[in-house]
C-alpha cells in the first residue's frame, strides 16, 4: 500500500475505477467513477511527486500494478493544481468532479473556498477523511450544523456530509502504545495534548497501568515546571476567542479616537490661521470627505 492519506485515497479510487461497469452498477456510480479528479493541495501534489520518484519502495502489489501500466498515482482524469488561479478555476467546473483538498479541519486553506461554493448545494457531497477537533469548522459540519460561517458569510449546509474515520492521519491507541513500548529509555513523564477527552483518559489509564509512567492531561492555560517532579505552577484565566477579539477591537478604537482628536486639533489650528490659503483649506476639505467615505464603509 501507499502511506500518504491523499495517495491512499487515489489508490482506492483507481481500484474502483478498474471495475467493469455492468447492469449491477447504478448510473450515478458509473458517472462518479469516470469523473475528473483534482488534487487541490500544493503540499499533497509535492508529496505525490516524492512517491512517484520512489516507486521502488512500494509493496509488491503496487509495483506489479505499475508494471502492468496501471499507476495509481497517474491515471486518466487525474489532475493536480498548484497555483491559486488553478484552484479558483475549479469553482467554475460544471461537470461532476472529485476535488481532494487538504482540510486542516477546514479552518484554513483552499478547502474553505470549496466549502463556500459547494456547502449550499444539495447535489454536492463533502467527505471528511480525517479527525476534526472540537470547535473547528470541520467539526461543526460533521456534527450536523445547519448553517456555518465561511469567510464571514453565513452558508446553509445543504450538501450531503459523510465521514470516514479509517483514513485519519493520527496514530490510534494501539500505535501510540507501541511507540511508547518501543522507546528504550522511557520518558519520566508523558503529556497527552491531543484527542477527545474520553479517549485521552482511557489512554492515560492504560499507559500508567502498563508502564507506570506518570501521565498528565493539561488543561487550558496550565503552566508546568519540569523538574524532579512535574507540577502545575500557574493557571491562566481562560479567555474565549470572541472576548479576545472584542477586547482588541476596543483597544484599537481608543487608539483611533486619540489619533482623530489630535488630527481635529491640528486641522482646527490650520483653519484659524490667517497663513492658511483658500487652496489649503480646499485640500483639507477634500481629505476630510475621503475620510468620511471610509468611516461610512466601515459602519455599513
Amino acid at each position: 500500500m501507499l502511506c500518504g492519506r491523499t495517495q491512499e485515497i487515489l489508490y482506492e479510487i483507481n481500484k474502483l475505477r478498474e471495475q467493469k461497469t455492468d447492469e449491477e452498477f447504478l448510473h450515478n456510480y458509473e458517472t462518479l467513477m469516470h469523473a475528473p479528479i483534482y488534487v487541490d493541495s500544493p503540499l499533497a501534489t509535492s508529496a505525490t511527486e516524492v512517491f512517484r520518484n520512489n516507486s521502488q519502495l512500494f509493496d509488491e502489489d503496487v509495483r506489479e500494478r505499475i508494471k502492468r501500466g496501471d499507476n495509481p498515482l497517474d491515471f486518466p482524469g487525474l489532475q493536480f493544481t498548484r497555483t491559486a488561479e488553478e484552484s479558483k478555476a475549479l469553482n467554475e467546473v460544471t461537470v461532476p468532479s472529485i476535488i481532494i483538498s487538504a482540510s486542516g479541519m477546514c479552518e484554513a486553506g483552499r478547502i474553505k473556498h470549496h466549502l463556500k461554493h459547494n456547502l449550499w448545494n444539495p447535489k454536492s457531497t463533502i467527505l471528511f477523511v480525517g479527525f476534526q477537533a472540537k470547535g473547528t469548522l470541520g467539526s461543526r459540519i460533521v456534527e450536523g450544523a445547519e448553517t456555518v460561517k465561511v469567510f464571514g458569510e453565513e452558508i446553509n449546509v445543504n450538501a450531503r456530509i459523510e465521514y470516514i474515520e479509517g483514513y485519519s492521519g493520527h496514530a490510534d491507541q494501539e500505535w501510540l502504545l507501541n511507540f511508547i513500548y518501543s522507546i528504550t529509555r522511557k520518558p519520566k513523564h508523558i503529556f497527552l495534548v491531543h484527542g477527545e477527552p474520553t479517549g485521552q483518559e482511557v489512554l492515560k489509564d492504560i499507559i500508567v497501568d502498563t508502564t507506570s509512567i506518570p501521565v498528565s492531561i493539561p488543561e487550558y492555560g496550565e503552566k508546568y515546571e519540569l523538574g524532579e517532579e512535574v507540577m502545575v505552577i500557574e493557571t491562566l484565566e481562560y479567555v474565549s476567542f470572541r472576548d479576545q477579539m472584542r477586547a482588541e477591537t476596543k483597544s484599537r478604537l481608543k487608539v483611533l479616537e486619540k489619533a482623530v482628536a489630535e488630527m481635529v486639533s491640528i486641522i482646527e489650528g490650520d483653519l484659524s490661521s490667517e497663513a492658511t490659503s483658500d487652496r489649503d483649506v480646499f485640500k483639507i476639505k477634500e481629505r476630510i470627505k475621503e475620510m468620511e467615505k471610509y468611516v461610512v464603509n466601515i459602519i455599513e
